[in-house]
């Protein structure tokens, strides 16, 4: 698989003439990559080592709205700066944009220099930092699943959002037929991604009418979280290429399955699977069943960083393998915890909560958050759950709405501890500012209900 761009290879690139642009991106709270077009040379010259951006982006919302109420930045202390370092690990050749390469930033503060705390890519540092400092290493993989659109962003916009028609008429999973007529969009997803250096393995159609699911192949953490976050930048930008729309919103149609994505993960130690143990009949480890256990115990109090909108709860239905129950099973997709891979090397814990609208370095470090406290406190896993997990009433249920998910954050000690207060309480804010918004809206199912009748 091609590689990454070094430093002296981008030079080279440049004064051949075969890359004229830099993007220089940070990541914000919402997973999107924000940032700058640099004319190449001045990015070699000069700004390779650092450049500027209001500390507003880690404060917005979706859309770009500054709400009141941060503590870290606001219209009383005047909207300063932050400083973008690029990580030049990162950097890599965009090749859906024409001369064009990427590279990713970590967010300090302006003064000191230091990592901006409740910037998502630093907060995944952290948490692989102490997981490091315990002897390990957390490998992840992550599925995106998106619908794909036959009009255009433009298009569906300038209608209103209304008559959304996705790219194909029925249930697609597995489909070779149907994901062929799709190939025009998602051939070059595939390749585009592939050759600036992500580790694609397959597209495949999932189970609705134009859902397409990207699998992506398992990295470290940091470099997971990179993977999906440019993936899903170019998913976007390599439809609109071609006229169509991606949408990664969770439930666009109440009819219609959801879309996920499920995280995958495990620890390794000196390049051997910890979670293995050749001698348990699961193949699963006492640590990973300590991991495991403090996965699900704090499972509602991270669940924000799972599914961070109003509309992300929609698609928690029962009969839709979207899952209701914080529970975990062996290889059942009803359940919010899948282990798949029993009795192999390859023995992993599958997340199934988290929607594709989720933050993948938010929702990573919050699971390793929760996985290592399971491991400090060496807690007992429950045995799996087997059968429709739907049904199972005893089973821990997940915060069913955003507002009950927010509250769950706000009054997570646990969190609190693995975060600290300033970061849980920035979040706290985005999940509120998050349901007043919806809250001071009027739907179309309220008029359409109420108009005449009420």
């Amino acid at each position: 698989m091609p590689a990454n761009l070094s430093f002296d290879a981008l030079k080279q690139a440049v004064a051949a003439g075969e890359i004229d642009t830099v993007l220089v991106c940070m990541v914000d709270m919402q997973g999107r990559l924000m940032g700058k077009r640099f004319h190449a040379a001045n990015f070699i010259d000069h700004s390779h080592a650092e450049t500027h951006c209001c500390n507003y982006l880690l404060a917005t919302d979706l859309a770009m709205a500054t709400p009141d109420g941060y503590a870290s930045t606001s219209w009383e202390k005047g909207y300063g700066d932050y400083v973008l370092q690029p990580d030049l690990t990162t950097l890599r050749p965009v090749p859906w944009l024409e001369a064009t390469a990427m590279v990713l930033c970590d967010v300090l503060d302006h003064h000191t220099h230091e990592p901006v705390p409740m910037s998502p890519r630093a907060l995944l540092k952290a948490q692989i930092a102490k997981l490091e400092a315990l002897g390990f290493t957390a490998m992840m993989a992550t599925e995106l699943e998106f619908f794909l659109f036959e009009k255009s962003f433009d298009e569906i916009r300038k209608g209103g959002y209304r008559d959304l028609t996705p790219i194909s008429g029925y249930n697609e999973d597995y489909h070779i037929l149907q994901t062929t007529k799709e190939e025009g969009v998602m051939r070059p997803i595939r390749n585009g991604l592939y050759a600036a250096g992500v580790p694609v393995e397959n597209s495949k159609g999932e189970a609705e009418s134009g859902q397409e699911e990207l699998n992506i192949r398992y990295a470290p953490a940091l470099d997971c979280a990179d993977h999906h976050t440019l993936a899903k930048h170019a998913v976007k930008e390599i439809a609109w290429q071609n006229g169509h729309a991606a949408s990664f919103l969770p439930k666009w149609h109440p009819d219609r399955v959801g879309s996920s994505s499920h995280v995958h993960q495990s620890l390794w130690q000196d390049d051997t699977p910890a979670f293995h143990d050749a001698d348990d009949k699961l193949g699963m480890s006492q640590l990973m069943r300590h991991y495991m256990a403090g996965l699900i115990a704090y499972a509602p109090d991270y669940t924000y960083f799972l599914a961070p909108y109003v509309n992300s709860y929609k698609r928690f239905l029962k009969g839709t393998f979207a899952p209701t129950k914080t529970v975990w099973s062996v290889d059942n997709r009803t359940a919010g915890f899948r282990l798949c891979g029993a009795g192999t090397k390859g023995v992993r814990v599958e997340c199934r909560i988290g929607g594709s609208d989720m933050n993948p370095y938010l929702a990573q470090a919050a699971m390793l958050a929760a996985g290592m406290k399971g491991i400090e406190d060496k807690m007992e896993l429950a045995p799996p759950t087997t059968g429709d997990v739907y049904e199972a009433q005893k089973a821990g249920d997940i915060p069913q709405t955003l507002r009950a998910a927010t509250e769950t954050l706000r009054t997570s000690d646990f969190l609190r501890g693995a975060f600290g207060d300033e970061v849980v309480d920035h979040y706290t804010r985005a999940a509120e500012w998050e349901q007043e918004e919806f809250d001071r809206a009027v739907t179309d199912w309220e008029i359409a209900r109420g108009f005449e009748r009420a």
